[in-house]
């Protein structure tokens, strides 16, 4: 008989290995070619650096407004539901007291009702007290009939609060699965843009900063510089507020002014950080004057003014998507929060596509 030999196992050595470990490679690549996030960059150019870190910020800003939409919704959603809950609480603590009258009246009923009227009578040894007894028992059923309905209504009411509050509750975390979703996605393209300046040397970046700056105008340097210079060497707002249309629209400048060289941060509001929708509801709230919290709420807050129009205390809106706003200053320039690079600031409107203006006052 014919022995069985277990098959001999080759060895991982040699061609077999090298082939293995080859497309063990060709998938890994694949796989990150899919994934757009491991490909190496080729070698760029400052001036390239620049583009690139700029179009993931406006894409970040994107995200940050969709951000700040779902979180207003989320609070407000929040808002509703507590009422809800409350109201449902209080009406709870009302059948829960009615529930206890209606209680005593059946154990009332219940001891003292096991005879007919007809015996009772009969048997009375005052029947005329009997019967005005009787008259009042019967007044009181009908309280009871009146107090049964009430409960049954409350109850009806909490089943009517709760159906909402449900409502409320899946609102709520369909809001808050957006705020993760844009948060993900804000924190995604600031890494990417974080990671791209890296390259750069210290030279190089500072030349990207100084030409993201904006322009020749002096004040507009001396205000991208702020976080370094100190608060000292930020422009006075000037004619910024005597020009600007009235009282309120002044006093939103003013604030503006005083808080030129402040971090962005985005989704803040101040007071010590702001991202640009941030800085025009706090500027605004600042003079007494309640704002919507995202761009595209906010460009339909007021008149839509023409760009010949413009006066200080407009609000200037840039892209196509409405994802970026200012406070208009006066002489072709604005103050805005542009970005986690640069600190609030002075710039001219030109330094991006102007969308639109409204002057909210």
């Amino acid at each position: 008989m014919a022995a069985h030999r277990k098959p001999r196992q080759r060895s991982l050595g040699g061609r077999s290995a090298r082939t293995a470990f080859t497309l063990a490679l060709a998938g890994a690549a694949t796989a990150t070619a899919f994934d757009g996030t491991g490909q190496a960059e080729p070698n760029l150019t400052p001036a390239q650096v620049k583009a690139k870190v700029a179009k993931l910020y406006q894409e970040a800003e994107q995200a940050t407004e969709k951000y700040n939409g779902a979180r207003e919704k989320a609070t407000a959603a929040e808002g509703r539901l507590r009422t809800l809950r409350d109201e449902a609480a209080r009406k709870e603590e009302k059948l829960n007291t009615a529930r206890e009258a209606l209680g005593s009246m059946a154990a009332a009923q219940y001891r003292e009702g096991g005879l007919d009227p007809a015996v009772q009578l009969a048997l009375s040894d005052d029947p005329d007290r009997y019967l005005d007894g009787a008259a009042f028992a019967e007044r009181a059923g009908d309280r009871q009939s009146a107090a049964v309905s009430r409960v049954r209504g409350q109850l009806r009411e909490i089943e009517r609060l709760r159906g909402a509050a449900r409502v409320e509750l899946t609102s709520l975390k369909a809001r808050q699965a957006e705020l993760r979703t844009y948060k993900r996605t804000v924190t995604g393209k600031l890494e990417a843009a974080r990671r791209l300046l890296s390259r750069l040397t210290a030279p190089e970046r500072s030349a990207i900063g100084e030409a993201a700056g904006g322009g020749t105008d002096a004040r507009t340097s001396r205000a991208s510089r702020a976080s370094t210079d100190g608060r000292d060497a930020l422009p006075a707002a000037g004619s910024a507020t005597t020009e600007a249309p009235n009282s309120r629209a002044a006093q939103a400048v003013a604030y503006a002014y005083s808080k030129l060289g402040s971090p962005y941060v985005w989704g803040a509001t101040g007071p010590d950080a702001f991202d640009c929708s941030g800085l025009i509801l706090a500027s605004y709230r600042s003079a007494g004057v309640s704002l919507p919290r995202t761009t595209y709420a906010q460009i339909g807050a007021g008149q839509r003014v023409s760009r010949s129009e413009l006066l200080p205390g407009d609000l200037v809106f840039f892209y196509s998507g409405i994802s970026h706003v200012g406070l208009y200053i006066g002489d072709g320039r604005m103050i805005h929060a542009p970005n986690p690079s640069a600190p609030v600031r002075v710039a001219p409107i030109d330094e991006m596509p102007f969308a639109g203006a409204t002057r909210v006052v």
